[in-house]
């Protein structure tokens, strides 16, 4: 277990202006966002996104999003279509991430794009984000601030317990309002391929720019959060589970009608998905936490309705329960 970050403190000014003086020298800084807690570098520099890797200890085939603090400015390294453009328009600053092509002269690390020649990119919403972004007045590669595979953080405190040391500040925006991370969508010539969902559902997108298709998971990534086992906690988790088995915490979802459990946590006992997104990655890190410390042997997740949100925590979901080597 990485030792405590040495400081987490409010986003005032000083600590704004303090952040990025870290970041032109090369440090890493945990920065909110409205999905989760982003694991912020230079993203020009090829230094810091090597750090942001060996801090995660990600692949370096999984690429990485670089964060901007208007269309206008990623429109500087990546190549907007017309789809692009109108999902920019509609969605930025939002949690929507395109991946698009490189601009020749792009200043983003060729490392970032995991060497291929697309770059995802964002507009965060977050005032916190836009702020440091405002003053660093370079992009930011930020992925989530956890260890790679593990549970996304969406509070200050879970950046702490992942990463400790390996970054030099944390700037403590409260807990995050979305709580999962962006869409990703690939616009890349032969029609939009949904990547990743996200809280930009399927159908916003299809009603701003028409059909999309779903990216299949062979190769090598395109963006973030595409690697099968994803997200997971240390205890096993089963999903659509309909009935309790001995030594299961219960991962809920509306009224919980398969049993009492020793360590529950329900996502909506009103079955609301916004209010489930928002509380799943700090509920999954509860239940592994404390389920370990009571001796429990998995979680039970119950059912997701598979439309809107329920499509991106389905994913999330799913990704957690995957195989993973030395498992």
């Amino acid at each position: 277990m990485s030792k405590p970050a040495s400081r987490i403190l409010p986003p005032t000014d000083a600590a704004i202006a303090e952040a990025a003086a870290l970041l032109g020298a090369g440090a890493l800084v945990a920065l909110p966002t409205e999905t989760v807690y982003g694991l912020a570098g230079d993203a020009t520099s090829d230094l810091a996104v090597a750090a942001i890797f060996a801090a995660k200890e990600r692949p370096q085939f999984n690429p990485l999003i670089a964060h901007y603090p208007s269309a206008g400015e990623a429109a500087r390294d990546v190549t907007f279509d017309e789809k692009a453009s109108e999902l920019a328009r509609r969605f930025w600053p939002g949690p929507l991430t395109l991946v698009l092509p490189r601009r020749a002269d792009c200043r983003v690390s060729l490392l970032a794009s995991a060497g291929l020649d697309s770059q995802a990119v964002r507009v965060p919403r977050h005032e916190v984000a836009q702020r440091l972004l405002a003053k660093f007045g370079k992009p930011l590669a930020a992925p989530s601030a956890n260890r790679s595979g593990r549970i996304s953080p969406t509070q200050p405190s879970h950046v702490a317990e992942e990463l400790g040391e390996r970054v030099a500040l944390i700037l403590d925006g409260g807990p995050c309002k979305i709580g999962i991370e962006s869409t990703v969508v690939a616009l890349l010539g032969g029609g939009p391929l949904l990547l990743r969902p996200g809280a930009v559902t399927e159908e916003e997108i299809e009603a701003a720019i028409g059909p999309i298709a779903h990216a299949g998971e062979g190769g090598q990534p395109r963006g973030p959060g595409m690697l099968a086992s994803h997200y997971a906690p240390d205890l096993p988790l089963r999903l659509d589970a309909r009935e309790l088995r001995e030594g299961e915490a219960l991962l809920g979802f509306g009224p919980l009608t398969i049993g009492e459990a020793k360590l529950a946590i329900n996502l909506s006992p009103r079955g609301d998905l916004e209010e489930a997104a928002a509380q799943l990655f700090a509920a999954l890190r509860r239940l592994d936490r404390q389920g370990r410390k009571q001796g429990l042997t998995g979680i039970a997740a119950m059912p997701i309705p598979e439309r809107g949100l329920g499509r991106a925590i389905n994913d999330r979901l799913r990704r957690a329960a995957a195989p993973r080597s030395g498992r």
